[in-house]
This record gives structure tokens, sequence and C-alpha cells, in this order.
């Protein structure tokens, strides 16, 4: 049964624990970034830097819409870890359902109004007018496939949530080489352009939710029936509370990203290709922050569901020490291969965009130590319920790339671009490690009250011996 894949992670050596969890989510991680890359390689190869430039400028824009999507789908999960921990089971199903349910309507309403809203968007961003047809003609399919995302993401953050992180990496696997196959077939086969690109993902997603539902109806903590279809206001309640400050902190640092493509449009398509082939590498580098940003927040969850605080601060600093060493060699390749890896994207004919693009890359790599703190503490943040500090941190970012955008990319022109994710990273950082130790206090003050409130029975362990009281709600600030 898909229910024996399930990892309880409050219990055992932390740092086992996080590395069982972070190696397959990592490789499925890697998986998706490959096919993503595809579209962009395939584009790039075979209808030329102009396509390739329309598809790399709608990137911002995919991440202000669909990363919303993909938070708040995270945000969904962490009662569903929590309740895990709790070993509270009934409570659990009724968030899932709830959490289903809330997606789909959630997707229906965005898919509606960001589709109405392309053509104006892609004119506010200074999309140059040689690649703006190509944008449209991406971006517009991919917020058709809004649904698919919703679906996909929630069931894939519920799996995960139960400590699962293996089974996905199976479904991401077919789905990835389904993409290929689908690139290839609908761009040089029917000469469907970057619009068959966009298809291709939006299928393959498609069948990644499928692959997730069956897994949803054959896992034996999950297991629903007619009757486990209720609408439950108070879980509604805490599903959007933990949700929508999850998906706007992605949004908003989105926003950012906006405001700096803006600005690198204004500079020329050639820059705009530099920046879309450079973002994606790094996307591909960074596939082991979102890892290990994804394996703190089911531990958090687990662990603060269980009232086991005094494993949070051993996990925080295994995943972090994991995160820098890791961030050394990422560097060390970037800086040295950047440019022999832009050009899977384009011509080798294209020195300067290539050029352009080693140079992202070196700036952007020489910060991910920030970036790894960055994912790995606010994700655990959110894990822990404090969804609010996380959005803030986002706030944050954003504040920086718009700074960068506004203010010093017209003056310093494409060498600030290359600064503004690195200064982005730092900025949440500077909030981040205060909020981390104030969401601690805040804990442990709970639990502490709580004790007070139900002193040990007999035969019981006491505080002293390490007992924790079970908190069956999280503190959530």
């Amino acid at each position: 049964m898909a229910g024996t894949l399930v990892r309880d992670m409050t219990e055992g050596s932390p740092t086992r624990r996080i590395v069982e969890f972070f190696f397959p989510l990592l490789f499925g991680l890697l998986f998706q970034q490959v096919y993503n890359m595809v579209d962009t390689i395939v584009v790039g190869k075979f209808l030329g830097v102009t396509a390739l430039a329309g598809v790399g400028s709608t990137g911002s824009l995919s991440f202000l819409v669909l990363g919303f999507c993909i938070g708040v789908c995270n945000g969904f999960a962490i009662p569903v870890a929590q309740k895990f921990g709790e070993r509270d089971y009934p409570g659990l199903k009724r968030f899932v359902v709830n959490a289903i349910m809330l997606a789909v309507a959630f997707s229906l309403v965005m898919t509606a109004v960001v589709c109405s809203l392309c053509s104006p968007l892609l004119g506010w961003m200074n999309t140059p007018a040689d690649i703006v047809d190509d944008a449209f003609a991406y971006i517009f399919v991919i917020f058709l496939g809004i649904p698919v995302v919703f679906i996909y993401n929630v069931l894939f953050s519920i799996i995960r949530s139960l400590g699962d992180s293996r089974t996905p990496v199976i479904y991401l696997v077919i789905c990835s080489l389904l993409n290929v196959a689908l690139d290839l077939l609908f761009i040089l086969a029917f000469g469907m352009g970057v619009e068959g690109a966009a298809w291709a993902t939006v299928i393959s997603q498609a069948v990644s939710s499928l692959l997730c539902v069956n897994y949803i109806r054959h896992c034996d903590l999950l297991i629903l029936t007619r009757r486990d279809w209720k609408v439950d206001k108070t879980c509604i309640k805490r599903l959007v509370g933990m949700g929508v400050p999850t998906g706007l902190q992605y949004s908003i640092t989105a926003i950012g990203s906006i405001v700096l493509q803006a600005s690198v449009n204004l500079l020329g398509s050639s820059y705009v290709a530099s920046v879309a082939a450079g973002s994606k590498v790094s996307q591909l580098f960074c596939c082991p922050f979102d890892a290990l940003g994804s394996t703190m927040a089911t531990y958090g969850g687990q662990n603060v569901g269980a009232g086991k605080l005094e494993r949070i601060g051993k996990g925080l600093r295994s995943c972090s020490a994991i995160g820098i060493v890791y961030s050394l060699a990422a560097f060390a390749v970037l800086s040295v291969f950047g440019g022999n890896l832009a050009q899977m994207f384009m011509d080798a004919g294209e020195t300067r965009v290539i050029a352009n693009a080693a140079l992202f890359l070196t700036v952007n790599s020489a910060a991910y130590i920030p970036l790894a703190f960055v994912n790995i503490v606010r994700f655990l943040i959110q894990g822990l319920g404090f969804t609010r500090q996380a959005v803030f941190a986002g706030v944050l970012e954003m504040a920086a790339r718009v700074t960068v955008g506004v203010v010093m990319v017209p003056a310093f022109g494409y060498i600030a671009v290359c600064t503004a994710n690195p200064a982005a990273w730092v900025a949440a950082d500077l909030f981040l490690f205060p909020a981390y130790a104030w969401a601690m206090r805040r804990l442990t003050a709970a639990r502490e009250a709580d004790a007070k409130k139900a002193p040990a029975m007999p035969g019981q362990q006491t505080a002293d011996k390490g007992a924790v009281t079970e908190r069956k709600q999280p503190l959530n600030a």
C-alpha cells in the first residue's frame, strides 16, 4: 500500500530523517526542472533567440500567478503535516478533503481572471514588440492549465506532508519523459511554435495530477468515502489562513521580479534572452534549495504537531550544513562553466548573449548561501505555522528587486540586473533569522503554559525527562 511509504519525521536522528526525505524530493525537483528546461532548449535551438526571449519574458509573470498557486497548496499541506504529527488521522482526512475542494474553487476563479489579463500585463511589462506575440501565445496556454497546476500541487503537497518524498519522483520521471516527447512532437512535427511547448507542459502536468489522484485513492491514511466529502468551516478557515499568506509570499516576491523584468525588457531582446537562459540554468542549480525548504516545512510541521520542539533546532542545523556545502560547490561550477551551460539554449554563435548569461550565473551563484537560508528558514517558519512572518520576508525580497529594477538598472545597466537576486536574498535573511528566534520563543512559551495547566500524571514522563505536552492546535501568529 502507498501508505507504507509515509515517513514519521518526529522520531530518530534529525539529520537522517532530513537526508532520507531530501534526496528523493531533490531528484523529483530536478526532473521537474528538466522538463521545464526542455521547453526552453527546444524553443531556443529550433525556433531561435527571438522565440527564446518571448518565452523567457513570461517567466516573472508565470511566477507571479503559478507561484501563488503553488504557495497556496504548500500552505494547505501545513495543517495536514501537523495533524500527522499529532496522530489525529480523522482530522487529517478532514483537512485533505477541504484542501482539495478549496484548490478546485481557487483554480477556476484564477483561470478566468488571469487569462483575461494576459495581454494587458505583457504590455505593462514593456515586452518588446518583436517578442510579444510569442510571449502571449506561450503564457496564455500555461494559464489555461492553472486547474491542473492546482490539483497536482495540492495532492503533491499532501503526499509530501505525510513524509513520502519518493512516490512523486516516479511520477515526475514519467511526466518529464512525456514532456520531452510532446515538445518534439508539437514543435518539430506539428510546427506549433512556442504554443506547442506550452501545451506539452500542461499535458504533462495533467498526467502528474492523475497519478497523484491514484496515489491518494490507495494510500491507507487517505482512503476517502462519500461521507468524508463534507465542507468543514473550521478546516476551511484554517486552510485559507495558512494557504493564502503562503501564496501571497510567492506572488509578492514575484512582483519584484516583474518590475525587474520590465527594466530588463527596456534593455532589449538580447538581454532578455541572456536573463532567460541564465535563469533556466540557475533554476536547475537551485533545486537543492527548494528541496531543503520543502523538507524543513514538513519536518517543522510534523514536529510542532507532535510537540517536539527540541528537534526543530537540531534539524535546522543539519539542513543548514547541507545547504552551505552545496552552495560552495554550485558556485565553483557556475563561475567556471556558466557560459557552457547557457549555450544549451542557443546557437554557439550568440556569443554576446552567452557571455551575459555567464555573468548572471556567476554573480547569482556567489550569493547561494544567503539563498539557502532563505529557503530553509522561511519554509521552516511556515511549517511551524507562522505564515505571516514568511510573507513579510517576501515583501523585503520584493522591495530589494524593485529598488534594483527602478533605480539601479537605469543607472548601471545589465550588471545591476545580475545583482537583483542576491540583494533580495540578503534582505530576506536579515528578517528571517530574528523571525525564527521569535517563533521558537512563542512556541516554547505556549508549551510551558500548557504544561502548567496539565501537570504530568503518575507514571508519565516529566518535562525534565524530555516529555513535551502535545499541542492539538499549533500556535499560528
